[in-house]
């Protein structure tokens, strides 16, 4: 059994949902985040079920499953808070456009109620722009894009590589 099942099993594990610009970057560095169990590619509420339709209101994410006692929503919210411009509107780094938005998705009010909490207590609070809101919606997408980073290091990512594998263990 490797570590990751070990934990799936003895753990209690949960979803939540990261938007944070292109999602090559953002599975590449969350995917690497201690007591994260895995991470999946996708599109959180947009207006249908399929990759295969033009944009349809979807934010780019990231599904990451997660092991309670091992890292909690708090915590997962400040490694987010280390890749994003948290300022920015429709856009992280040269990724421009609604799909691109900033946001925190889960089908768990709690979840959604600690990073409502946690945004309105800093001190920069009123100039944030990130999208926390139920996930209504969620489309995994295509394998050309799960794990893209991995496969293919040398692809745009807009998060400096001193940063995206900041938590990688060798």
């Amino acid at each position: 059994m490797t570590t990751k099942q070990h934990i799936e099993h003895t753990h209690s594990i949960e979803d939540i949902y990261f938007a944070g610009g292109c999602l090559w970057g953002v599975q590449e560095y969350l995917k690497h985040l201690p007591g994260v169990v895995s991470t999946e590619a996708g599109r959180a509420n947009g207006a249908s079920n399929t990759t295969k339709s033009d944009y349809d209101g979807f934010a780019e994410c990231v599904k990451v499953s997660f092991a309670t006692k091992l890292v909690t929503v708090i915590e997962l919210i400040d490694y987010f808070f280390e890749i994003i411009d948290p300022y920015s509107i429709d856009q992280q780094g040269q990724d421009v456009g609604r799909k691109y938005r900033t946001g925190i998705y889960s089908k768990h009010t709690k979840h959604l109620e600690i990073a409502k909490q946690y945004i309105s207590k800093r001190d920069d609070a009123h100039k944030i722009a990130i999208e926390v809101v139920p996930l209504n919606n969620y489309v995994k997408s295509d394998d050309e894009h799960q794990e893209r980073l991995t496969r293919f290091p040398n692809d745009y990512c807009h998060i400096p590589k001193k940063t995206l594998h900041k938590y990688k263990q060798n």
